[in-house]
């Protein structure tokens, strides 16, 4: 919603400029795509070996 507003203010600011937003957004969004999903994996990962080195200390704990 903060995005849309923001946008329809430059819209009332610098029409050219917004209209030309709305064109190159979805290219970007394709071009960050591989980098979102490279840190999904690398969160994951971590995330896997974080659980893998805390599991002796939640089997001795239990």
């Amino acid at each position: 919603m903060i995005k849309f507003l923001l946008w329809c203010i430059l819209l009332v600011l610098c029409w050219p400029l917004a209209l030309l937003v709305l064109v190159l957004y979805p290219l970007v969004w394709l071009l960050l795509l591989p980098f979102r999903i490279v840190g999904i994996t690398v969160h994951g990962l971590l995330a896997l070996l974080r659980a893998l080195f805390l599991l002796p200390a939640r089997v001795l704990g239990a």
